[in-house]
């Protein structure tokens, strides 16, 4: 006699109760309607082209220090690191007395297409920062750069050290051609000359695709198969909206600096070998002896921490020290751990 038996009149029982939760489901979602991300009031400083620098309000009294300034990637949206009150990393350190500026790079257009590396790090990040060295009336201002815009933040605090006071760099990659990068694999083989001389700027939903693909099973299907848990949950369901919101928000990527991105970085590895040149000079991160402070996540599939861990060894800097997130490359803002990122960046900056 078989071990394994099969009861099918309990089997469609089941079905037909998942169902009716996926019908509620429908309902529920319909009557939540627009979610909202973006949590912490703030108002917009400054702006070029697509470009808007804001300043956000704060919540508690002054701390004293320099202003954190975040550098956010170009891919996605960096409301992110602002998504919801609960979640916030810009609302933890506004609750410590910080006084925080964020780029928004906007979303790129025809007109961009041409912009490349050096447009971003010696231009729009270079006067982002100079306004907010004006505004504050500090010589120097802590940089907060995250993901390829950490990568940016490396390069402009070895071209322009005497502008960032501390570094804070979150999920940044820096050797590009770790093994187990699932992204790099993909980024090595891509014919990205012929990509870009086709479509010139980079449509954000193919590059979104891309990114989902890299875990198909986990960032796709098991997800909507968990939300039947939390369907009837309007709270845990409107957080589930606001990250399928940013998800599915992706900005078009400028074509020169998208080519120069994955040629430079991940299929030539340029920063590890010291051999990035912006606006003539050369980007050596030796140059960096700011306090640099480096945030990784242990299970980040995007930016491993093999990825991170080599900055190290790169900058010049004797203060060097780094922060291991138990989580991934989403979570380190989203998940309940995340409350402790915004902590442990407020007390490093408050040693120095």
């Amino acid at each position: 006699m078989s071990a394994f038996s099969f009861d099918g009149g309990k089997a469609l029982e089941e079905a037909a109760a998942f169902s009716r939760r996926l019908v509620d489901g429908v309902k529920a979602v319909a009557g939540i309607g627009e979610v909202q991300v973006g949590c912490s009031a703030k108002d917009a400083v400054y702006a070029e082209d697509k470009l808007t620098l804001y300043r956000f309000r704060p919540l508690a009294p002054d701390a004293g220090m320099p202003p954190v300034l975040l550098c956010y990637a170009l891919v996605n949206r960096p409301y992110m690191v602002d998504l919801q009150e609960d979640r916030s990393l810009v609302r933890g350190l506004l609750e410590r007395g910080l006084d925080v500026y964020l780029i928004d790079w906007g979303y790129p257009d025809g007109a961009d297409r041409f912009l490349e590396i050096d447009d971003y790090v010696n231009g729009y990040l270079d006067r982002c920062v100079d306004r907010v060295r004006r505004d504050s009336g500090h010589e120097s201002i802590n940089l907060l750069g995250v993901c390829q815009g950490g990568t940016f933040s490396l390069c402009y605090t070895a071209l322009h050290p005497e502008k960032v006071k501390n570094l804070v760099v979150m999920v940044t990659p820096v050797d590009f051609q770790t093994p187990e990068n699932l992204l790099s694999r993909w980024a090595r083989g891509l014919d990205v000359d012929r990509m870009v001389d086709v479509m010139g700027n980079v449509p954000g939903e193919m590059l979104n695709a891309t990114f989902l693909s890299l875990m198909p099973f986990r960032l796709t299907s098991q997800k909507y198969v968990a939300l039947a848990d939390i369907i009837d949950d309007p709270r845990q369901l409107e957080n589930f909206l606001r990250m399928e919101k940013w998800i599915f928000d992706s900005p078009d990527q400028a074509g020169e600096t998208f080519r120069q991105f994955i040629k430079w970085m991940f299929q030539e590895n340029r920063l590890m070998k010291g051999a990035v040149e912006l606006g003539g000079r050369k980007v050596d991160l030796g140059h960096i002896r700011c306090p640099v402070l480096n945030v990784y996540a242990t299970q980040d599939h995007l930016v491993p921490p093999s990825a991170s861990i080599p900055l190290e060894g790169l900058v010049g800097t004797d203060d060097y020290q780094t922060f291991a997130f138990p989580g991934g490359h989403i979570g380190i803002y989203v998940s309940g751990k995340a409350r402790q990122v915004p902590k442990v960046i407020f007390e490093w900056l408050s040693e120095r």
